[in-house]
């Protein structure tokens, strides 16, 4: 698969509710088998551009296009066609507490394909052996850590085996061991499966240890202001908003009549 081929293209998207603008005039390419971070600071907008991303908001303008089809303007069996080129794996996990973790996974298996059950059962618990999981498919969502939550997500929204994963904030919540193990659980199964993900997070670490490219939001200026590889734009960004937050620094206090900023 070529490193270049692009799978996403995000287009001149404004996202706005109302007269309320939260970004404006985002573009850019998601390639394949690429880990694609969307990341900026609170408020700056990650969340509103992932959900016009899967398809659950529409943008003020611009278009979403999947391998060439545009999401925003799809209806109908076009668009659900679209919808199954990639699964979402929200933050919460957003498990069934009465279902077993396999009967969790399995869920768009019953309700897009017409497989057997025991074909069910085996592919779902496929998805959870890829994700380490396969061991804990007959406890419920409540018996798991919030590691094991996170890696039932994601074993759930590979179930119909998508090109592309979207992941938001995987890492929320989790302590620094689960959150590396989670990490590597990402890195090797776009390695190893070829899986495409795009992944909205602000955690550093995470940021570094999986990212093959990322944007940056910024709520300010409600405009993207930096995309390119992880480390490149920690360490060579002009932007000093960018450089601060890669180097994690605090917000200069602001300094006037010989004083500095309240707090």
């Amino acid at each position: 698969m070529s490193a270049t081929a692009t799978v996403i293209s995000v287009e001149d998207v404004t996202i706005a509710y109302g007269d309320n603008v939260i970004q404006k005039n985002v573009t850019f390419d998601v390639h394949a088998g690429e880990v694609f971070i969307i990341l900026g600071g609170s408020g700056s907008g990650k969340s509103s551009l992932l959900k016009a991303m899967i398809g659950l908001d529409r943008p003020a303008s611009g278009r979403i296009l999947f391998d060439g089809d545009d999401i925003v303007t799809a209806e109908g069996e076009d668009r659900l066609r679209l919808l199954r080129k990639f699964g979402v794996m929200y933050q919460s996990g957003a498990l069934f507490g009465s279902m077993t973790v396999l009967e969790n996974v399995r869920l768009p298996l019953d309700e897009f394909t017409d497989l057997g059950p025991e074909e069910k059962d085996l592919v779902a618990a496929a998805k959870l052996n890829q994700v380490g999981l396969l061991p804990a498919a007959a406890r419920k969502p409540s018996a798991l850590s919030g590691g094991m939550q996170k890696r039932a997500g994601i074993a759930r929204a590979m179930a119909l085996d998508p090109g592309i994963l979207f992941l938001d904030e995987p890492s929320a919540g989790l302590d620094p061991i689960t959150s590396a193990g989670l990490d590597e659980t990402i890195r090797s199964l776009s390695r190893d499966l070829g899986i495409t993900f795009v992944v909205v997070t602000h955690e550093l670490q995470s940021i570094y240890a999986i990212g093959d490219r990322c944007i940056m939001l910024d709520g300010r200026t409600k405009t993207m202001i930096a995309e390119g590889k992880p480390m490149d734009l920690r360490d060579h960004s002009t932007d000093p908003y960018v450089r601060q937050f890669f180097l994690r620094q605090a917000e200069p206090a602001a300094t006037g009549n010989g004083g500095t900023r309240a707090s």
